[in-house]
């Protein structure tokens, strides 16, 4: 019993390239706010189904811009780790609501001649995300979905952090200063997310496609900064082998905005934030694979940016990698199958309403492989 779920292709984790999280604010700044991992590119669960999934994301970049060409560093690299974990749940057959937030296990800034580091690590942001289908046509072996999501996004970490920048060899007093937002862990404002997903599988056979969109509106954090609102369109077209490996090509394009702030505040002298250096437009290729295994699905994701272009000097995307696993199952036992009266070959073993068909593949319903009646 192999699953293969009805979007494993895109594992939940698409998110992670489409939060701004390098070059979308500041020039020394970068993007802050942690990534919402975990893949966007999903419609809804079955009803009493949940999921449990955890990824962890790398970052590493010592290359800057200064609009789409290359530019000298201002300071020698930057890098992170985070840990992403997500809840979600069917609380009907067309509605799913998710709880996910991550925790930085490191974020640092290495100046320049090995002039030291600016490091922090902590919470990041937690996302209250509920979905809705609003189109579920199945076709025999076809399937068409449109879902469209509201989230909102909480900060649970530090975005004032300091750090020291000056110690008094006489007296050790120590001077501290703000750190710039490129290492904080959140950027400390409320958003609002909108979403929406089409999926199409069954024609080409084995073949699946994906779209989606967000918007993410930024709200005001207590700096009195607001980070540029945030847009993203995916693209995705994804092929299973052996019943159990998917291959997905994932075409991305984002475009990050302008940031705003009090004017009564001076953000470069207080918050190391040059908002002449901030918005950005990237277009990049994402390949991912995924292996399932029972109700298990393990994968991974590297990012190759195609095309980058930033409003003054900041830095870049160079390396993004992705890890994780994802476990979905049932919450009640006692599910039964409509089908249960029909002579179809094959059955989902779950008995889940809706699960037969007379040809192999996977139950449009919750996506394991189905069985063959014997």
């Amino acid at each position: 019993m192999r699953l293969r779920c009805l979007k494993f292709f895109a594992i939940h984790f698409c998110f992670l390239a489409n939060y701004p999280l390098l070059h979308s604010q500041g020039c020394c700044s970068g993007g802050s706010g942690s990534p919402i991992a975990g893949n966007a590119s999903q419609g809804v669960l079955a009803q009493h189904q949940m999921e449990l999934a955890s990824s962890l994301q790398y970052i590493y970049s010592d290359k800057f811009l200064t609009g789409n060409g290359e530019s000298s560093p201002l300071f020698q690299s930057f890098s992170s780790k985070y840990l992403y974990n997500r809840v979600a749940y069917g609380i009907t057959k067309d509605l799913t609501i998710s709880l996910e937030g991550g925790y930085y296990l490191n974020k640092t800034q290495t100046e320049l001649n090995a002039a030291g580091k600016i490091q922090s690590s902590g919470f990041g942001d937690m996302i209250i995300f509920p979905r809705y289908d609003i189109l579920n046509r199945k076709r025999l072996d076809k399937h068409d979905e449109l879902t469209i999501g509201l989230g909102y996004k909480i900060p649970l970490g530090k975005y004032n952090d300091s750090h020291v920048v000056f110690t008094n060899p006489t007296t050790g007093r120590q001077y501290f200063t703000i750190s710039p937002p490129l290492v904080q862990p959140t950027n400390g404002s409320q958003d609002v997310l909108f979403y929406l997903f089409y999926m199409h599988s069954g024609w080409p056979k084995n073949i699946r496609f994906f779209a989606n969109s967000m918007y993410i509106k930024k709200g005001w954090n207590a700096l009195g900064e607001k980070f540029g609102d945030f847009t993203a369109v995916n693209v995705f077209v994804s092929r299973t082998f052996m019943h159990s490996l998917g291959i997905t090509l994932q075409c991305n394009a984002e475009w990050v905005q302008k940031m705003r702030y009090n004017e009564n505040v001076d953000v470069l002298a207080l918050y190391n934030v040059d908002v002449n250096s901030t918005g950005s437009k990237k277009i990049s290729l994402i390949p991912q694979f995924s292996y399932s295994y029972k109700t298990c699905t393990i994968y991974g994701l590297a990012e190759v940016p195609l095309y980058q272009k930033v409003q003054g000097t900041q830095i870049g995307i160079q390396q993004q990698f992705t890890m994780g696993l994802s476990y979905r199952f049932f919450t009640k036992k006692d599910l039964k199958c409509d089908d249960a009266g029909n002579d179809f070959t094959y059955m989902c073993p779950m008995k889940c309403k809706g699960g037969g068909s007379n040809s192999p593949g996977i139950c449009s319903v919750c996506g394991m492989q189905l069985d063959k009646v014997k």
